[in-house]
């Protein structure tokens, strides 16, 4: 991992870290809410987020990188299950959870508002993508230090909202997607790095 991977996750664990800190010693109700259902109902939030999440991966299905059908043949079934099941899973619960959709002025907003910077920067990683010669490489590039940046970005997004939401639901499908999703994008990485 470069140095740059390692600052970029370091930042993100920082500021997670003060949000979280500075979330518990404002409210003390906050462990309590996580012991809660979710609000169902359709999500504004979850909404928005599902099309930054799919507008560049429809775009991406028609412009996808030369080799790329043949490398796919050779993912790992495990980690393609758990990608499919954690698409699913977030899909689902990012789209009916209306706690995603309640906003306070609060340490907590943190949360949702870096959600949404990361957001911004896989939107950003993906006009780099579209702009470039379209190579594996392209593909599996960094993107602010963010290793992995099509994958990972979208996850650690998915992982703070549902610390936002405090929807343990959430933070377990986005845990089973990254170990999908990232994994999967890390072995084409290797192979990648091998030729």
């Amino acid at each position: 991992m470069k140095k740059s991977n390692i600052a970029a996750l370091m930042a993100l664990a920082a500021v997670l870290a003060a949000i979280a800190a500075w979330s518990l010693t404002s409210s003390k109700s906050i462990l309590q809410s996580y012991k809660q259902l979710p609000k169902w109902g359709v999500s504004v939030v979850g909404i928005v987020f599902l099309l930054m999440l799919f507008i560049p991966n429809i775009i991406w299905s028609k412009k996808q990188p030369e080799g790329y059908e043949e490398s796919a043949k050779h993912e790992n079934k495990t980690l393609l299950a758990l990608e499919r099941a954690g698409e699913g899973l977030v899909s689902a619960l990012v789209l009916t959870d209306r706690r995603l959709d309640k906003f306070s002025l609060s340490p907590r907003l943190g949360f949702i508002i870096t959600a949404l910077i990361l957001m911004i920067m896989y939107e950003l990683y993906w006009l780099g993508y579209f702009r470039s010669s379209r190579t594996l490489a392209d593909m599996y590039s960094d993107y602010c230090g963010f290793p992995l940046a099509g994958a990972s970005l979208p996850v650690f997004a998915v992982f703070i909202m549902g610390v936002y939401a405090c929807n343990v639901f959430l933070i377990a499908a986005a845990i089973i997607l990254g170990i999908g999703h990232i994994g999967i994008h890390l072995m084409h990485c290797k192979e990648l790095e091998k030729t």
